[in-house]
């Protein structure tokens, strides 16, 4: 039985039919520019003048993308007819021209929403050719699905794959133009079969991405209460130790290939739940329980795009190579010394099993450049002597915001 006091929601949703009343009043007032008086207060002159003045803005913004689109579709022709939309992607140039939006920037947006503004006009103004195919881990809901959007904008047709041996495949046989998988997390360090797959393919680094990773806590009915089982990668099991341990420290953890694969094997029970971004949630229809459930804020995870050539310099460059040493007595030191030697910074290197034979070794080398830049060339050349092979394996635009 009812105690006759209106609770602050009843209350609420009591008031809302007249606020649409009045908000439509004034907006037939605003549509008539001069019109009758109406119920609600007046729409102030000033505010009216920012709306109009917002609403020319709006239309000149339209203008200038279709403007943009016509000049990127003249490109296209200018170019000829090529093979296929990825002969008309050029990640130099749009690397180059992201930069000069960062560079342009006084606010009040912030660099890494201008860049995104900036990588959607420019993957729809691509798509007039021929959607882009870009195959990653998934199925869709992924971090690496999360990668693709960031770094191809929405226009392009993504292909979710099984493994990221899957990627490397599609990739080599031409059924995706590009491939995005991760390599390193920020936390939890390299995931080793990306790097394993360099070994053997012929596939070149054209890009990269750092994706800041948060995850949640998703289930069917949304109450930590009704959870028994968890589902995640080995990596999101690693990067919520602590808050698992903590929360859910009787839970079973349950691995699996990705953490959309999580979310779908979730959605069939009250007592599961999964370790997953919050775009799986809305992938698998799922509550989010508590999120970001990370043990560290600064969680990041770097993608590699793959695809099947070089590409010229953007002016801000990063080189990846592929060393094979000979077994000698300070083999290393002769291998990296060239690069000090020339200037250059070393930003990683990590060594493999190089499939060659017992106990030998490949290093995995990030050096700051493009392998067509003069101090660049002169570092590998005197690498020869020391390696027994080096293979390059990309050169490409350093990651932008």
């Amino acid at each position: 039985m009812s105690s006759g006091k209106k609770t602050p929601a009843k209350a609420a949703t009591k008031k809302a039919p007249v606020k649409v009343k009045a908000a439509k009043a004034a907006s037939g007032k605003s549509a008539k520019a001069a019109g009758t008086e109406a119920q609600a207060a007046p729409i102030p002159p000033d505010l009216l003048a920012l709306r109009e003045r917002i609403d020319g803005i709006d239309r000149h913004i339209q203008q200038l993308i279709a403007e943009r689109a016509q000049f990127a579709n003249q490109v296209g022709k200018a170019k000829g007819k090529l093979a296929a939309a990825v002969d008309y992607y050029r990640p130099e140039r749009e690397a180059q021209v992201l930069r000069r939006v960062v560079d342009r920037n006084d606010g009040p947006l912030n660099d890494e929403v201008l860049v995104r503004l900036f990588r959607e006009i420019m993957s729809a103004c691509l798509a007039q050719q021929e959607p882009l195919k870009i195959g990653y881990l998934g199925p869709e809901g992924t971090h690496s699905q999360q990668a693709v959007y960031k770094h191809f904008g929405h226009s392009i047709h993504g292909l979710p794959l099984g493994s990221i041996e899957e990627v490397f495949q599609e990739v080599e046989a031409g059924h995706a133009d590009f491939g995005v998988v991760p390599v390193e997390n920020s936390t939890q360090g390299t995931i080793q079969s990306t790097l394993d797959m360099f070994l053997t393919s012929k596939l070149k680094i054209c890009g990269e991405v750092e994706l800041r990773v948060h995850q949640h806590l998703l289930s069917r009915s949304g109450r930590i209460e009704d959870i028994e089982r968890v589902y995640s990668h080995p990596q999101s099991f690693a990067q919520c130790k602590a808050w698992l341990r903590q929360y859910l420290p009787k839970a079973e953890k349950i691995a699996v290939g990705s953490n959309a694969e999580a979310a779908r094997r979730a959605r069939s029970a009250d007592d599961a739940a999964a370790i997953a971004g919050i775009s799986a949630a809305n992938v698998y229809g799922l509550k989010s329980i508590a999120g970001p459930i990370e043990d560290r804020p600064d969680n990041t995870t770097r993608f590699l795009v793959l695809g099947r050539e070089l590409f010229p310099t953007s002016g801000n460059d990063r080189t990846s190579l592929l060393v094979f040493i000979k077994d000698q007595p300070g083999a290393l030191h002769h291998v990296l010394a060239p690069f000090a030697r020339h200037g250059l910074s070393m930003n990683r290197i990590e060594s493999r099993p190089g499939h060659t034979g017992l106990w030998q070794y490949a290093f995995f080398i990030d050096v700051g450049g493009h392998v067509d830049d003069e101090a660049m060339r002169r570092a590998l050349d005197e690498l020869d002597e020391y390696a027994q092979e080096v293979k390059v394996l990309g050169s490409y635009p350093v990651a932008i915001a």
